[in-house]
């Protein structure tokens, strides 16, 4: 069964990438996407989502929606948490459910990129001497 949330609350990925486990499929593909130390030369100190969560909430099914017709895979779910995000803490949690591993890898991986590019949530990097909004990722050109 398909799912896509947003919340607050600390994500358990373990948990997330169980729901979308059916007896029909050989493999579950989670990216567990975590606030990192450094990017591109600077020292992160935390990060911090917002979102337009009704806009976000319909763009999260649409992509799921897309994704059951390019690939052959049977479950999906996201789940994306707002609010402050020490380093180590998970973000997002993309996870697919497939017959065969490649479908739910190749789903994964363009869910969270197709995420990133057109669902309204924002990323706040706070680091050593500033901080900056970080904008979404170019479009995919397959």
């Amino acid at each position: 069964m398909d799912f896509f949330e947003i919340t607050n609350d600390p994500l358990d990925v373990g948990a997330i990438a169980r729901r979308v486990v059916p007896a029909n499929c050989g493999a579950t593909i989670t990216l567990d996407g975590y606030v990192r130390q450094f990017t591109k030369g600077r020292e992160t100190l935390h990060l911090v989502y917002e979102a337009y969560e009704p806009m976000a909430l319909k763009e999260m099914e649409k992509l799921i929606a897309k994704a059951r017709e390019r690939f052959e895979i049977e479950n999906v779910g996201i789940v994306h948490r707002l609010g402050k995000l020490e380093i180590g803490e998970t973000s997002v949690v993309v996870t697919v459910a497939a017959p065969h591993r490649r479908a739910a890898f190749e789903a994964c991986e363009w869910l969270i990129k197709e995420l990133k590019r057109t669902v309204p949530i924002w990323k706040k990097e706070v680091y050593r001497g500033g901080e900056i909004w970080i904008e979404g990722e170019p479009a995919i050109k397959n």
